[in-house]
């Protein structure tokens, strides 16, 4: 049998690293991405998110929390998930290509103003590419969650996180904690508690 506990601990020194490294690294990019955010939502724009697979997760997970809420009620606030409408997808995968998923969307919902975040794990994720191009062809602010060596998107965002881990599952954890922390700082600076 496996020595399950020396895997847990391996696996939550891991997550803690992952924690530490935002915290000593990111805060400051974090802080200024994230009054990008609000300086957006304060002038009517919006925010467009992508990515694939867990990265597509964490895209619908943050447009969730800013449609519904994270900690009080408050006025919902437009945040789009371009991973979820099947038609679209696979009508532009069929008639384009998958690369093309959602940039096209980008093309047809994105305004200048608006805020482009782009989710990838390697950073080199097509379809993701093919989105910050159609957001800075629309004059839109591009930002970059990403891992490992932030691969070709850390020289294509206008600003870029980089969880610098090999292991997809740690990037993840880093990347979700970030939208986290800019879910608390819009929340709380849009609709500070009565």
């Amino acid at each position: 049998m496996p020595d399950y506990k020396n895997l847990i601990n391996e696996q939550l020194e891991q997550s803690a690293q992952v924690l530490q490294f935002i915290t000593e690294k990111l805060v400051d990019d974090i802080t200024q991405t994230g009054v990008k955010m609000v300086d957006c939502y304060k002038a009517g724009g919006k925010l467009l998110i992508c990515g694939n697979g867990g990265s597509a997760a964490d895209a619908q997970h943050f447009a969730a929390e800013l449609v519904g809420r994270l900690n009080y009620h408050r006025a919902a606030l437009p945040a789009i998930a371009l991973t979820t409408d099947t038609s679209i997808l696979t009508a532009v995968a069929n008639d384009y290509s998958f690369n093309e998923i959602f940039a096209r969307q980008v093309e047809a919902l994105g305004q200048v103003g608006d805020i482009l975040v782009g989710i990838s794990t390697s950073g080199n994720s097509g379809n993701v590419i093919q989105a910050v191009h159609a957001a800075k062809s629309k004059k839109m602010t591009t930002i970059a969650l990403l891992g490992k060596n932030g691969g070709t998107l850390a020289g294509l965002a206008d600003y870029k996180m980089i969880i610098p881990s090999q292991t997809s599952q740690k990037i993840q954890e880093g990347h979700i904690t970030i939208i986290h922390l800019w879910c608390e700082m819009i929340e709380k600076t849009l609709f500070p508690e009565k």
